[in-house]
């Protein structure tokens, strides 16, 4: 994993240049997602992986699956395909996520809830996190009944753990020293 995040590296910052320079971050960002979903199709690895099926005819299918592209993702899809890096697409695209978001000044948080949050609870939580950590920030909420109640959240490293199972394992370590 690390390797193809290593190949991808200079790829993602290349894309990002590219956007950048044109003004067209949300574009690129929305071709990349499209892309890295392709690539990461069963049938298109097959593709990928098929030494018989020339670089010209793979970009072509490529292409053609993907929808409306600009030329210069059009070309980035031609250069990853004759450098044989097709397959790092979706970690092109998470790098060039994170390039994004540093760039518009937001933060990634991953939300973990016992249960579901409504539109009120999650508009709050995330007013508090962007007063917290002074950026925008974009929340993924997920369910997992195991955390008992409450929340846990990840914004990079850091983990901010409010569910009641994070606190009764604080608890159990607290009566154990």
């Amino acid at each position: 994993m690390a390797e193809n995040v290593t190949l991808a590296r200079p790829y993602a910052d290349a894309a990002f240049e590219l956007a950048q320079g044109a003004g067209a971050l949300a574009s690129w960002s929305e071709a990349l997602d499209r892309l890295a979903a392709i690539a990461g199709d069963a049938g298109m690895q097959t593709c990928i992986a098929d030494p018989g099926l020339s670089a010209d005819r793979l970009a072509g299918l490529v292409l053609e699956v993907a929808g409306k592209l600009t030329a210069e993702q059009q070309n980035f899809v031609r250069v990853l395909v004759d450098n044989e890096r097709l397959q790092v697409l979706p970690e092109i695209r998470d790098l060039f996520v994170v390039l994004k978001n540093a760039h518009e000044g937001v933060l990634e948080a991953r939300i973990a809830s016992a249960f579901p949050l409504d539109d009120a609870a999650l508009s709050s939580l995330k007013a508090d996190l962007e007063a917290r950590f002074k950026a925008r920030i974009d929340a993924t909420v997920t369910i997992d009944p195991e955390l008992i109640g409450g929340v846990r959240i990840a914004i990079g490293d850091e983990v901010i753990d409010a569910s009641v199972r994070g606190k009764l394992a604080s608890m159990a370590a607290a009566l154990k020293n």
